[in-house]
């Protein structure tokens, strides 16, 4: 009997969130980095909670004491050179986007706090040359700054930081698939464990960075969150859409953190118009061809009826 994909187990078990955000009806795109919004505005969208913060909010010394066991566990498997190498770096440091000897230093530094901004232009230099081996440590690099970012605030932890993360994953993927080769119950099991565990973590991470835009809402452009965290379970390449997303605004608010001068990201905000935009459902996406790239933002949207959204119902509809 065919097993079933760890993604669609998922997703199946996240439909009530699924629906309940696809019945929004969103903004349209906003260009400008220094768009402002009304207070009421702002209030009303940085209020707003998802129902994975708020399970999370209602458990939370459980998930702070998880959280900071399982890195603590995976850390403690980790040879000495690699932890002194990827050891949180006791200062920050400005990274010249126009330097190529800071470009590359960037690339290969290890995490800092507040965490290193690596826009999208960035964030592909290092992964398409790599196969995405980069951004593996893309990955561990930004778990692992905002799981000790929220240490050093004295926040409840959310997250199980780069070791946390990703070495099940790791562990998962290089024990798993010569057992499952091999024939040997179990291996194609934990192939999918590990794959179910980095999923839930994409997702937790795309949670978490809505999260943290709440506090920089007007720096950033944004009338309400900037990512749906469970397109983390949707197929490719609409995975890499909100994935994209979580790059571009999480080095934002790293960068307003850190004081550092805005710097326009040609890829985010200019080839690929959808990256940092204002967030937008499926059907928006589908149906909006200015959001896809820089050459289709001056065509009409599509009138098809099936990529309409449907209007919420008021109460005295409902009653």
């Amino acid at each position: 009997m065919k097993s079933t994909s760890p993604k669609l187990l998922i997703l199946i078990a996240s439909l009530p969130v699924s629906q309940s955000f696809h019945l929004q009806s969103l903004p349209t795109v906003i260009p400008s980095q220094l768009r402002h919004h009304s207070p009421t505005s702002l209030l009303q969208s940085t209020t707003d909670k998802d129902v994975v913060t708020e399970l999370f909010d209602k458990n939370a010394d459980t998930v702070d004491a998880f959280c900071r066991g399982t890195n603590g566990f995976w850390k403690g498997l980790i040879i000495q050179p690699v932890k002194d190498y990827v050891q949180i770096a006791p200062k920050a440091k400005f990274y010249d986007p126009k330097s190529p000897q800071d470009i590359l230093d960037k690339l290969i530094a290890p995490p800092e706090i507040p965490g290193i901004p690596r826009p999208v232009w960035f964030t592909i230099l290092g992964s398409v040359p790599t196969a995405l081996g980069w951004y593996g440590y893309y990955k561990f690099c930004v778990e692992e700054e905002l799981f000790q970012y929220e240490l050093q605030s004295g926040k409840k932890v959310t997250g199980c930081g780069g070791y946390g993360t990703l070495f099940p994953f790791v562990f998962g993927v290089l024990v798993g698939f010569p057992l499952s080769f091999l024939h040997v119950p179990g291996g194609e099991l934990m192939v999918q464990a590990a794959g179910a565990w980095i999923l839930l973590g994409q997702v937790n991470l795309y949670r978490r960075v809505n999260e943290l835009c709440k506090d920089n809402a007007e720096e950033l452009g944004l009338s309400e969150q900037p990512l749906y965290s469970w397109w983390a379970l949707l197929p490719p390449p609409l995975d890499v859409v909100v994935g994209l997303r979580q790059v571009h605004f999480l080095s934002e608010y790293w960068r307003i953190q850190r004081g550092e001068p805005y710097d326009k990201d040609i890829v985010a905000e200019e080839l690929f118009p959808f990256i940092s935009s204002e967030r937008f459902t499926l059907k928006k996406f589908f149906r909006t061809p200015s959001l896809w790239f820089w050459f289709t933002t001056d065509w009409p949207d599509f009138d098809f009826e099936i990529l309409q959204e449907r209007a919420k119902k008021t109460q005295k509809q409902l009653s």
